[in-house]
């Protein structure tokens, strides 16, 4: 009898302490498969049980990623709501003319950590015409506005992308905006569009599978995927492109919160499976603090707003 009241009152007391488990919000403001949904799954995942915390993914879709950062710009500042914050989010869409915004990140929100880099691929159709960057130049070249290239839509990273290599390779080709990468690549599969800059993880298995060719690599870092990829730089001196995924938080966020997180994506990082997760999916591991991050931020928002206002670009 004595063991049965004591096994209750173990039960007991387990009870208050399960329910006083700390919860994080991860919020990612776009819908579920994509490359945003996928790194708020993998922050949640490895980055709050080191606090320790359960981490809980919520998507909250629109207006490029901002519906989910204005509800985590209405949230308390104590850490336990935050943000997956991709690069357009954060650095494009406030440069845009003609945007409506229901908050603006760049006085509304701050930087926690980066947790990595996004490579950006130029491809082509692997049965199309072009098999090369500089064969892919000189079509341009002869037939300006002859060739198109697609994006996901007007604004976003991968048409500033290209516009930023039309400028820098001096040709001029035509931009087709879709509502999202896959789309997109559907027509590039059919013939209908040249080619695309877009994330590494989006065309992935369609490069290893055969369908897409990889004509290269938006930065000199590359990608241990594809070892024998070469630079867009090496056809169009100083170019790079590249994009970034990392936590964002409210704007006053304490520090005690900022430097927990920071801590612990750090430590996250070192862990072999959260690396080779990422990788896997085409991104590179890549912690910033939270001071290096902001500092990122803002050179960004400085570069991004320069190719919006010489290509002549508007979100309206």
């Amino acid at each position: 009898m004595r063991r049965i009241l004591l096994a209750a009152a173990a039960v007991f007391i387990a009870f208050p302490a399960a329910a006083q488990e700390r919860t994080i919000r991860v919020i990612s403001g776009f819908a579920a498969g994509g490359a945003g949904d996928l790194m708020a799954r993998l922050i949640a995942e490895y980055v709050p049980p080191i606090m320790p915390a359960r981490g809980v993914v919520e998507n909250r879709t629109g207006a490029n990623g901002l519906i989910g950062a204005e509800a985590v710009a209405r949230s308390a500042p104590d850490g336990n709501t935050v943000l997956q914050c991709p690069m357009g989010s954060m650095t494009i869409t406030p440069n845009l003319p003609g945007v409506s915004m229901p908050i603006d990140p760049r006085t509304e929100m701050t930087g926690v950590a980066n947790v990595a880099l996004s490579t950006y691929a130029l491809i082509v159709a692997a049965r199309g015409p072009h098999q090369d960057v500089p064969g892919l130049l000189a079509a341009a070249r002869a037939r300006p506005g002859g060739l198109s290239y697609a994006s996901a839509g007007v604004g976003s990273a991968q048409h500033l992308s290209a516009e930023l290599l039309k400028a820098r390779a001096g040709v001029d080709i035509v931009h087709v905006p879709y509502r999202g990468a896959t789309p997109a690549v559907v027509d590039i599969l059919g013939g209908r569009i040249d080619f695309m800059i877009t994330n590494l993880g989006d065309v992935m298995r369609q490069i290893q599978g055969g369908e897409l060719r990889l004509l290269a690599l938006g930065d000199d870092a590359g990608s241990p995927l594809f070892p024998n990829a070469r630079p867009i730089s090496a056809f169009v001196p100083g170019l790079q492109m590249a994009g970034w995924f990392g936590i964002c938080g409210p704007r006053g966020m304490t520090a005690a919160a900022l430097a927990q997180w920071s801590d612990a994506t750090r430590r996250g990082l070192e862990n072999p499976q959260f690396r080779e997760r990422l990788l896997a999916n085409g991104l590179t591991p890549h912690f910033e603090d939270t001071a290096s991050f902001n500092a990122r931020i803002a050179r960004d928002l400085t570069s991004w707003g320069e190719v919006i206002r010489a290509a002549g670009v508007r979100g309206d």
